[in-house]
């Protein structure tokens, strides 16, 4: 029996919505350092959702559409105090090897997960945010775009400029 009360955008929001959940703390814990941070940031982004989900439009891309929220959400935050490389690591979350582009292997030899971790947490936010959204999350450079409120330029330039600045820093480390 369903309740005669309960608001009709509360079941849109949940089906839509918090299926996101689990990709939005992943990305979060990279973007600031720390679980319980990570918790509270997409605690934060939920609740803005929810408070402005008259402007969300059913069937729409509520991925893209959260991803924004957190983004805004971080980037109004701003105080981050733990590093990627101290986050508990899981390589799966380095996606399936596109974090270093297509023409790289995806752990040159003597190169491990966390060292890649480690060079991506030396990236400028701008870079990190990228490679992290197109290299991780999958999202395509238009969707990367709308969610940091950039130009598409922008999100290829500073994809190309991580990569590069990734290699280098692994390079300097194998040779070191």
């Amino acid at each position: 029996m369903t309740n005669p009360e309960r608001d009709p955008r509360l079941e849109i929001f949940e089906r839509e919505a918090m299926a996101h959940l689990e990709n939005l703390l992943r990305t979060a814990v990279h973007l600031v350092g720390s679980v319980g941070r990570a918790e509270d940031v997409v605690q934060e982004t939920f609740l803005r959702a929810w408070k402005h989900f008259d402007s969300y439009e059913s069937g729409t891309n509520c991925r893209g559409w959260l991803f924004r929220i957190m983004f805004n959400v971080v980037h109004a935050e701003r105080a981050r105090t733990v590093k990627l490389s101290e986050v508990p690591f899981d390589e799966s979350d380095l996606g399936d090897g596109h974090l270093l582009g297509a023409n790289v292997p995806f752990t040159p030899r003597g190169i491990e997960g966390r060292d890649i971790l480690e060079a991506v947490d030396k990236l400028t936010d701008e870079h990190r945010a990228v490679l992290w959204l197109v290299a991780v999350d999958g999202f395509s450079y238009r969707e990367s775009a709308d969610i940091l409120g950039v130009p598409i330029g922008t999100v290829m330039s500073r994809l190309h400029r991580a990569r590069l600045e990734i290699r280098r820093l692994l390079q300097t480390e194998r040779t070191g």
